[in-house]
């Protein structure tokens, strides 16, 4: 859903209610810095929101596996970028608890999975089907892996989704964490370049994805049976043999949030980015070697339209 669409019900809804109060200004909103680019343009478009309505932000790195405990505890008061399929058990027992609370969806369409560069279906005949990865393995083994195949995982603080995959579906693989974003990236970067394989745990929306002509390998459609019964899907031995959960990308907050600052509150609960809008950030930033302050404030400059009505709605 595009911010666009949805500012004017907005407004009216809230302008129905009337403006929130601002609540402790004299206090810094301390919003959660992840380790990916994309949730930095996610949270500093939040954040330069919530500066145009009158507060003052301060942005603190956060684990994105380990940030609910400072969010229950108050410390940090939200998080902008939370993904259904990659979210640590840790925030369902704050939401329990009641120290979190759900700000709802931020917009974007996403999608995750096991992917490699185009050129490797050549390299490993039968891709994007599942099943050519068992007779290929060997194509992708390293000195660290051989004689299984070397998967490239999320870094480990994002959990283990890819190795699950290895092993939900019996494939000769091993997975290895990669150390950050950035070394997911130089891996498409050296492969593309190289025409080398590589099997790869990635998403979108990314700018990789076009830049390096990213394509997800076709697994068995995620649901839950898949996740609890190991008799679900082609292994009957194990649970994760099925592709990632289609996953939902939405804001949590601390539980006192609204009540300390209310207008904030409003302001990120019904703030919302799209892809077309987030993605051509990240290359900027990525590719073109921007600054997420630099890239976010002309973005800001460009699109009043697309967030000013909401911070307006809590505001006046």
């Amino acid at each position: 859903m595009k911010l666009l669409n949805t500012v004017a019900a907005l407004a009216l809804m809230a302008g129905a209610a009337g403006a929130a109060e601002m609540g402790a200004v004299d206090e810094p909103i301390k919003l959660a810095i992840n380790e990916w680019t994309g949730q930095h343009i996610t949270t500093h478009v939040a954040g330069e929101m919530l500066k145009a309505a009158g507060y003052d932000v301060e942005y603190v790195t956060a684990g994105m596996m380990n940030q609910f405990q400072a969010l229950a505890d108050g410390e940090i008061a939200a998080t902008l970028e939370i993904w259904s399929s990659n979210v640590s058990d840790e925030y369902a027992k704050q939401v329990a608890a009641g120290g979190v609370v759900e700000l709802g969806d931020l917009g974007l369409a996403a999608r995750e999975g096991i992917a490699y560069p185009a050129h490797v279906a050549d390299l490993c005949p039968g891709l994007p089907a599942w099943e050519a990865l068992k007779d290929c393995a060997q194509v992708f083994a390293s000195a660290e892996t051989i004689p299984m195949g070397r998967l490239v995982d999320y870094p480990a603080d994002w959990g283990t989704p890819g190795a699950d995959r290895m092993t939900g579906f019996a494939l000769p693989f091993k997975a290895v964490p990669a150390g950050s974003e950035g070394a997911l990236i130089a891996e498409l970067r050296a492969s593309t370049e190289r025409k080398s394989p590589l099997l790869i745990t990635f998403w979108q929306p990314h700018w990789a994805m076009s830049a390096y002509d990213v394509k997800f390998v076709e697994l068995p459609v995620g649901n839950e049976e898949c996740f609890t019964d190991p008799a679900w899907g082609p292994n009957p031995n194990a649970v994760n043999d099925c592709d990632f959960a289609p996953s939902r990308i939405f804001k949590g907050g601390w539980s006192g949030l609204e009540d300390k600052w209310p207008a904030a509150y409003e302001i990120l609960s019904n703030y919302q980015l799209a892809v077309e809008d987030q993605q051509p950030m990240m290359g900027a930033i990525d590719v073109d070697g921007g600054t997420v302050e630099a890239v976010v404030g002309e973005w800001m400059a460009a699109n009043e339209a697309k967030w000013k009505p909401v911070v307006d709605a809590a505001t006046k």
